[in-house]
């Protein structure tokens, strides 16, 4: 197996990681909260390296990311695991996979990168679980991807420790970060882990010169308050900018969280209209059947720049970055820097 990075050895052949927010201390024989980082005689391994369990060539709006490498695809791969244990989880059978019951394939580093350039991506995503637990793949990955012009980008529920996300920050170019709840509460009852984290890793993220984009899946009567969605929106303002596109999207009961019914379309349309409201350039709705505001709109002249339905999207106005309307300038990133 592939020794870990970001751990340090402690007594008792005990190992500490540091690769997300939980921290764990994992002693001789046993694994982390993940369950895919594994002390053997007190060295971390990552355990998954090198072993997929979902590829795929997907629009890039499926991720979704809207403001990124927009109508490209993207070569994505998944593995098992995950550091949260979310209980409407949507992947939670590989996320809750385990090798004893996982469909794992080998994939090394340098295979990814060929697949992705064949496929005609321009980009790769590390998504389906959670990729922070990827670390060294996506990692050794990223950084040859980048050299073969290719963006790089996780589907995070953002739960990576500062060490980490610096040490992935010279290969990363998008952090589409899941803020799933504004409350601690709910960080804490439906997912295991805390929502200050997420924060901050989100605003360290910006800080770096990643690309952020933040999804946040809309579930009735646990995190839909006015009062709630407000606070995210302007936190979202003022951490990460008023350019930060936003997704909120519709709730379908799904694991182990099927006691309450699908997200009115009329609740994600006020928080949309809100979000405008509070100063936020690019709310979008998600999880929607051919709605206008999945489509993105000129802040300035609101002429359509980018229409999108289902995952397919077709420019309009949008020249470079600009609208060709007005001239306003677009935050978009139309290519790989």
């Amino acid at each position: 197996m592939h020794e870990a990075r970001q751990y340090t050895k402690t007594e008792n052949n005990a190992v500490k990681c540091s690769l997300c927010n939980h921290r764990c201390a994992i002693k001789e024989g046993s694994h982390g909260i993940c369950g895919v980082r594994l002390n053997e005689n007190g060295t971390l391994y990552a355990a998954t390296y090198g072993k997929i369990s979902a590829e795929a060539v997907d629009p890039i709006e499926k991720k979704p990311l809207f403001h990124y490498l927009p109508g490209t695809l993207s070569y994505s791969l998944g593995s098992i695991g995950c550091n949260f244990h979310c209980q409407h989880c949507q992947n939670w059978h590989i996320s809750r996979a385990t090798f004893d019951n996982a469909h794992l394939r080998p994939l090394s580093p340098e295979a990814g990168v060929e697949r992705a350039i064949a496929s005609g991506s321009a980009s790769i995503a590390w998504t389906y679980n959670e990729p922070t637990i990827w670390h060294e793949y996506a990692f050794d990955m990223g950084v040859l991807a980048r050299t073969k012009g290719l963006g790089t980008i996780y589907v995070t529920n953002g739960y990576i420790t500062e060490e980490a996300l610096r040490e992935l920050a010279p290969m990363l170019g998008a952090f589409r970060v899941d803020i799933k709840a504004f409350t601690d509460d709910f960080y804490k009852k439906v997912c295991g882990a805390k929502l200050q984290p997420v924060l901050d890793s989100a605003a360290l993220a910006r800080e770096l010169g990643m690309h952020i984009e933040t999804v946040t899946l809309v579930i009735p009567g646990l995190n839909d308050s006015r009062e709630e969605m407000e606070g995210l929106i302007r936190w979202v303002i003022e951490y990460l900018g008023p350019a930060t596109p936003m997704h909120f999207s519709a709730f379908h009961p799904d694991y182990k969280m099927t006691d309450r019914g699908a997200t009115p379309v009329a609740t994600l349309e006020k928080i949309y209209t809100m979000a405008k409201e509070l100063g936020l350039r690019f709310p979008y709705l998600g999880n929607v059947y051919n709605n206008p505001y999945e489509n993105t709109y000129c802040p300035a002249c609101g002429a359509t720049l980018i229409e999108r339905q289902g995952f397919s999207s077709r420019f309009v106005s949008l020249e470079g970055q600009q609208c060709k309307k007005c001239g306003e300038k677009i935050e978009i990133m139309r290519h790989v820097s």
